[in-house]
């Protein structure tokens, strides 16, 4: 059963944002798996070979914050967040519409304040060449640009998101008209 009304076709630029958050879905996937492996490669030089860890632990925890935010997108597109949706099957399907619309604009507003305070944030790393403090001094601008990243192409995805449903090109929560208590 599909989560779309059936005559719906998404437009040009929400598929595109739908690849991007798909892309960067992927992305973040690799990076976990890098960051484990570094881990890994981590345990083996401090236990078997008694050497010290200079930059795993900071790229291990770079690496998990980035993949947070920017598989964040892809996320809300697979709907693979935690949802609690007992009152959107209580209600009719318009009322139902009209809870995710205040949910999503309520959301989009948040990450857009957020996204507005994160630029500044990354461009004062960027602009004043911070490094960490370890040996490894690495320039903080290169983890720090998945925030901004991540939350700008949230934004778009939750604007595509929004849009389907208020154009009827999507249910709203993926419920169907008919689905409810």
């Amino acid at each position: 059963m599909s989560s779309k009304p059936a005559a719906a076709s998404v437009p040009a630029w929400a598929g595109a944002v739908q690849a991007v958050s798909r892309a960067f879905g992927v992305f973040s996937a690799l990076l976990i798996v890098v960051a484990i492996g570094v881990i890994c490669q981590m345990v083996f030089v401090r236990a078997v070979l008694g050497q010290s860890a200079i930059w795993q632990t900071e790229f291990s925890i770079f690496a998990t914050v980035a993949a947070t935010f920017l598989g964040a997108p892809y996320i809300l597109l697979t709907r693979g967040h935690v949802a609690v949706d007992v009152l959107p099957l209580m209600v009719g399907h318009e009322t139902r519409r009209w809870l995710f619309v205040i949910g999503y604009a309520a959301a989009l507003v948040f990450c857009a304040l957020f996204l507005w305070a994160a630029i500044p944030w990354w461009y004062e790393t960027w602009a004043s060449n911070q490094t960490t403090s370890s040996i490894w001094r690495a320039r903080l601008w290169i983890p720090y640009l998945a925030v901004p990243v991540g939350l700008a192409l949230l934004c778009l995805q939750l604007a595509v998101e929004l849009v389907l449903v208020l154009e009827r090109q999507a249910n709203p929560f993926n419920l169907r008209p008919d689905e409810g208590l």
